[in-house]
């Protein structure tokens, strides 16, 4: 794959650019000069006034692309030598020239000449990357279908993704936003349960939704059991690394070793690790070994190195057959995917991959995607193995991405302490004339799914949170999106005592190592309704709304990209890692990527 241009070679390139349209301008302002009219005048303005622009955008994506590539250039490689410059006579003669063309430039006006041959930098490659298509969730009128169900997820590989694409100046594709993803990438504070018997604890929170008053928004919070790491479970970990020729750049092979040495320095000496590669062939680079020869891992990352296509199948197999090799009984065993998902040799077939890693989960051991990279990223492919191996996924763009997924949020990557876990909703007709789930669109169940313990959910980790939101509309609030039917629905009418509930809430999950389901259940009161929310479902409505803006705003009225940056500005709270402000700013590169022409967003109060 080529590598991206280097900074000074786009500021080499802007500067060539601008030199010679400034030539071009003044060739055609001598061409003038015995006719000089103020509509020539005028036209030059105009000219000289779209240069300025294009010169303020292209320096403002140079610079995004820059600090990202800062953090990036100590994982690439070192560039090698210049090549010795040669003053051959063909070449002088036949390239002392330079031709500019454009809409500004007519095609009467001088060729200006290049006092140096400047080399255009190489051309990007073509992006592939690939996401799979979803759908907003409907608005559902509760009388014709009051019951809505979908399995948690916990993954959050969408939002950092989404992050790497607006630092460098991209505007993201709809499908690459997951609404779910971008809501559980933040904590929220949720409280936790109180012993193990229970692993988790389920809250709700109800309030106004931000952007009608007349609706509400339905807050449901999960917190797992959290188990501090020095009482984990012994792990059995593998490391299956992709090795092909796509993983070359600074941001994949690189970065991919660079995280995983971060996870190695956790490790202790009941653990133990395998490493297994792919490329044209699968291979294995490290058989099982104890967390306590930490030196000879680190010493098998250092020595990979990126080339040759990708056959992911076969290091699928190699590294499920190395997991069951070392299996842990009441330990943690997992398969550790680090890719970009290009896979191009041997079993290809998204469908034929799922199938694999599905049939390798009934043997315990579950699948963890890393994604990494950019402009081949198959997000598809990642998102959609953890889903089946029982697994979780998250996208790696930096080494502070990489801590806090692999150190960080350690437990919760590595050790599943409820597997399966359903939510259902019955919501009241009698007080919630529609509603809405935002986000999930790709874990919503049939209704019939919820109580089948034969169908697969995702999984919770130790101390993991989920967050998942409902747009609510109240009865007679005059809110109602839905037109009404000609001839009615025909639903019963609720009884005087029916109506102190909005909605009853039922979750179903398994122990680790169970297959029976256990149910909680609980009412949501409509006196659980507070005029101002708190803090966390302030924060969690300003993200959700983002992720809507991106995606085409269609669902928050005319809330703004200022109304989301001034929501999230007030409800920073306790921002330890400084990914709330980091949120903040991101909003206002959004905005600028959408809507170019608009007023800055003021990210302090």
């Amino acid at each position: 794959m080529q590598r991206s241009p280097q900074p000074h070679q786009l500021a080499l390139a802007l500067g060539l650019v601008l030199a010679l349209g400034a030539c071009a301008h003044r060739t055609l302002g001598e061409s003038k000069e015995t006719d000089a009219t103020p509509a020539a005048a005028a036209e030059a303005a105009a000219y000289a006034a779209a240069d300025a622009a294009d010169a303020a955008a292209a320096s403002s994506q140079l610079q995004a692309r820059e600090r990202r590539e800062a953090e990036l250039q100590q994982y690439a490689p070192a560039p090698p030598p210049p090549p010795v410059p040669m003053a051959h006579p063909a070449m002088k003669s036949s390239l002392d020239r330079v031709q500019v063309t454009g809409s500004r430039i007519r095609a009467q006006q001088a060729v200006a000449p290049a006092a140096n041959l400047v080399m255009a930098p190489p051309m990007e490659p073509a992006n592939t990357e690939k996401y799979a298509h979803n759908v907003d969730n409907p608005v559902h009128r509760t009388s014709e279908q009051p019951v809505s169900t979908f399995s948690i997820d916990v993954d959050t590989g969408s939002y950092s993704n989404v992050r790497r694409m607006l630092a460098e100046g991209v505007r993201p594709p709809a499908d690459a936003v997951r609404a779910e993803e971008f809501l559980n990438y933040f904590d929220y504070g949720h409280p936790a349960p109180t012993s193990r018997e229970t692993p988790f604890r389920v809250t709700t929170e109800l309030a106004p939704a931000p952007w009608n008053g007349k609706r509400q928004l339905l807050m449901i919070g999960i917190r797992g059991y959290d188990v501090p790491k020095a009482e984990l479970p012994p792990a059995n970990l593998v490391f299956l690394i992709d090795t092909s020729g796509s993983m070359q750049d600074a941001d994949k092979l690189p970065l991919v070793k660079d995280s995983l040495r971060q996870l190695v320095k956790q490790l202790r000496p009941q653990d133990r690790v395998s490493m297994v590669v792919y490329a044209g062939s699968a291979g294995l680079v490290l058989p099982p070994t104890s967390g306590a020869h930490r030196d000879d891992i680190l010493d098998a990352l250092d020595r990979l190195e990126a080339g040759g296509s990708t056959n992911g199948g076969d290091g699928i197999r190699l590294a499920y057959a190395m997991a069951k090799q070392a299996y842990i009984k009441g330990g943690v065993n997992r398969v550790i995917l680090a890719t970009d998902g290009d896979f191009n040799v041997g079993t290809i077939d998204q469908n034929s991959l799922e199938t694999l890693v599905s049939d390798q989960r009934k043997s315990g051991i579950a699948l963890t995607t890393l994604g990494f990279g950019q402009g081949n990223y198959n997000d598809e492919l990642a998102e959609k193995l953890a889903d089946v191996g029982d697994g979780n996924h998250a996208y790696i763009d930096t080494p502070m991405e990489a801590r806090k997924v692999l150190v960080q949020e350690l437990g919760a990557t590595l050790l599943t302490i409820a597997k399966d876990v359903k939510i259902q909703v019955e919501f009241n007709p009698a007080v919630a004339a529609e509603y809405r789930l935002i986000g999930y669109e790709n874990r919503v169940l049939n209704r019939e799914d919820f109580a089948n313990d034969k169908v697969d959910a995702g999984d919770i980790g130790a101390g993991h949170e989920v967050t998942a939101l409902y747009e609510i509309t109240p009865v007679g609030s005059g809110a109602d999106r839905l037109p009404a039917l000609r001839y009615g629905t025909g639903a019963k009418a609720a009884t005087a005592g029916d109506t102190r509930e909005l909605a009853h809430l039922r979750l179903r999950y398994k122990r680790p190592g169970e297959d029976t389901s256990r149910l909680i259940e609980t009412p949501i009161l409509r006196s659980q309704l507070v005029a101002t929310p708190n803090e966390s479902l302030r924060f969690a409505s300003a993200v959700a709304a983002f992720a809507d803006a991106l995606r085409g705003g269609k669902q928050i009225g005319q809330w703004s990209w200022q109304d989301i940056a001034t929501a999230a500005n007030r409800s920073l709270g306790n921002d330890r890692w400084g990914q709330r402000r980091e949120f903040v700013g991101l909003v206002e590169q959004a905005r600028r990527l959408t809507a170019p022409d608009g007023v800055a967003v003021q990210v302090s109060e």
